[in-house]
């Protein structure tokens, strides 16, 4: 397994490092878009047969690199693995998305959560992870990832999607000591789930915090970035002699950039409803940012999507510090060649915006 990537403009872009044209990879970049995957997960059975299975996570990964010129392979697997390791029974059901059969709602409940040791109950992740490394051989890098303890809580407590978040946030204001002590229990797993990944050859890590902005300032600080600020702090940010960059994404973060910013992160994710040169300006240039095309875009032709690139390059700017993504995961309804448009353009147009490197 070769221990440098061939193209390592995505690491370098995450360290603010200059590049020659910006580094662009999706959210999602593996899922229901693409027929490949869906003729594969059709063969697998479920989706967590999917996640289970190194060999088809594998290969559901490198699909898309195939097809597209992405800067980066990531890790084909679900924010949930981590709750499911802990015996919360974790499904999918058509039409509705992931459920619990033993959601956490009481003190006790949190209690009797176990001590997972990701490199067990979490074993089919870290082969995945060594497998993707080995068949990438230094191509692109690759990214790990977790969910953040707070969105990961919502579901424990909810017992799967929500549109109010109602029982989570009641726990909050009610009884914050049940909140954090499930918080705390999750974050120490994260945070070696990640370690783990890092051991196994992730090159990047990236945690998904996609339900903080439900939360108040006062409590998306004290509920959600605290958790994360714990897992960062303990994080292994080195890898045989490399650093591991770590990339924060809270959906619709907005001005919260700034506070996000102070973790000690490397970047953050942006999504489509904060203008790049504004989070460029809360975060005064101190972490690279990521972002931030709408998905949506992806549905017109080709044309508007190299029009929409363009602006979110010229948004940016001057210099290095951006990996060029879409603001959230691209969507089952997309066509793989509208993706391609979008990938081609980010290639054509961003090397304007990176002088003579």
């Amino acid at each position: 397994m070769s221990t440098e990537a061939a193209n390592d403009l995505l690491l370098r872009a995450l360290l603010r490092q200059p590049v020659p044209r910006t580094p662009v990879w999706m959210m999602r970049q593996a899922g229901r878009y693409l027929p490949e995957y869906l003729e594969i997960r059709g063969n697998a059975g479920s989706f967590m047969n999917l996640c289970t299975n190194p060999e088809l996570a594998c290969e559901v990964t490198l699909q898309p690199l195939r097809r597209f010129r992405l800067d980066a392979a990531i890790l084909f697997s679900d924010i949930l693995t981590v709750p499911d390791a802990m015996g919360l029974g974790l499904h999918f059901s058509a039409g509705e998305g992931p459920r619990f059969s033993r959601p956490v709602r009481t003190s006790a409940d949190v209690e009797a959560l176990p001590v997972v040791d990701p490199g067990e109950e979490l074993r089919y992740v870290m082969d995945a992870v060594s497998l993707i490394r080995r068949e990438l051989d230094g191509t692109v890098p690759l990214i790990g990832f977790s969910g953040s303890p707070w969105t990961v809580a919502t579901y424990m407590v909810e017992g799967g999607g929500s549109k109010t978040h109602g029982r989570i946030k009641a726990l909050a204001y009610d009884q914050p000591a049940v909140l954090h002590a499930l918080l705390g229990k999750v974050a120490d797993v994260t945070c070696a789930y990640l370690n783990a990944q890092v051991q196994a050859g992730a090159q990047a890590l990236m945690i998904f915090d996609t339900w903080g902005s439900v939360l108040s300032p006062r409590l998306y600080r004290e509920f959600s970035l605290d958790y994360m600020q714990r897992i960062l702090d303990r994080l292994q940010r080195q890898s045989d002699g490399a650093t591991v960059p770590v990339v924060l994404f809270t959906k619709g973060a907005g001005p919260r950039l700034a506070q996000m910013a102070d973790t000690g992160c490397d970047a953050l994710g942006v999504d489509w409803t904060t203008d790049m040169g504004e989070a460029r300006r809360l975060t005064g240039d101190r972490v690279a940012l990521q972002g931030n095309l709408d998905p949506s875009v992806l549905l017109a032709g080709p044309d508007v999507i190299r029009t929409e690139v363009a602006a979110v390059l010229e948004s940016y700017g001057d210099g290095p510090g951006h990996v060029f993504n879409l603001g959230h995961g691209i969507t089952p309804d997309v066509d793989p060649d509208h993706a391609a448009a979008m990938i081609d353009a980010v290639h054509e147009l961003s090397p304007r915006y990176h002088g003579d490197v």
